[in-house]
């Protein structure tokens, strides 16, 4: 229990307590407004029944699942291919691992800042270069529309990010003795039968966890958007955090906020206990 007890100490001050102090406002009107001293209505189910029947809430949280949707098998699928590709520790391999796994130790805000102006209409370099070329007749204005902008901010998170699932998955095709892989193809497996049958069973546990945290991470998406798109056009890129965000600490209503930042936990907890569920069976 002394060994444990730090680990301990630092979840229940940073973890219990603030998810214990979420849960009781969210069964309160409390305001951003109201001074320290100030006595907190409780007011029970109002704020969850106000937030199922909040239209904004619930477009924010389906463009939420639709941006994770849309980016986790494109990072599954990236961070495999890299993978595959880099795993061999040859001195040409282990530089691409350095240079591709770089951006992850970027700001996501620093990275957000620095593809918006890569992407903007008059100074971005993308878009004088295809007007160069002569494939655009003139700048394209990626953030006037839901789609584009959506697009973009995909581009720029994988490029954030890919790298962090690529080691996750390096980690555990280099624990595959090569053994393994030399009885395979004495048994005239090919390449691909080689990573369907071999590597991806034995290194499933990493894939799992990439996809996991990928997953988490798109649906408490915030800084690329709220930098990027800044919920444009009209808040059809509102994310579920973003809203939760204008309800808290735009609108002032920190209990209505923490109502819907629960209900958001509900839906994550879900869709993470389904996953493990679906690659535990899968396993069997």
């Amino acid at each position: 229990m002394l060994y444990v007890a730090p680990a301990l100490l630092f979840v229940a001050v940073f973890v219990l307590w603030p998810l214990g102090r979420l849960i009781w406002l969210s069964f309160t009107a409390k305001s951003l407004m109201s001074g320290p001293d100030t006595p907190v209505d409780f007011v029970g189910l109002e704020n969850y029944a106000r937030a199922f029947g909040d239209k904004n809430f619930w477009r924010a949280m389906t463009f939420t699942l639709a941006y994770t949707a849309y980016i986790t098998p494109i990072l599954l699928v990236l961070n495999l291919a890299l993978a595959l590709l880099v795993s061999k520790n040859t001195p040409p391999r282990r530089a691409t691992r350095t240079v591709v796994f770089l951006p992850v130790v970027i700001g996501l805000a620093s990275s957000s800042l620095l593809w918006y102006w890569l992407f903007d209409q008059q100074v971005g370099p993308f878009n004088r270069l295809l007007v160069d070329m002569g494939i655009l007749e003139e700048p394209l204005v990626l953030f006037k529309k839901a789609t584009t902008g959506q697009f973009a901010v995909i581009i720029s998170v994988v490029w954030k990010v890919v790298g962090f699932g690529m080691i996750l998955m390096v980690a555990d095709i280099q624990a595959i003795g090569d053994d393994v892989i030399a009885a395979a193809m004495i048994d005239g497996a090919s390449p691909w039968k080689r990573v369907r049958r071999i590597i991806i069973p034995l290194a499933m546990r990493s894939i799992v966890l990439a996809t996991l945290i990928s997953a988490i991470g798109s649906m408490l998406a915030f800084d690329q958007f709220y930098l990027m798109s800044g919920g444009g056009p009209r808040g059809q890129t509102f994310t579920t955090v973003y809203w939760i965000y204008q309800s808290s600490f735009v609108r002032f209503e920190l209990g209505y906020g923490a109502a819907q930042a629960v209900l958001l936990m509900v839906v994550i907890t879900s869709g993470t206990a389904v996953q493990l569920w679906l690659s535990r069976k899968g396993q069997k």
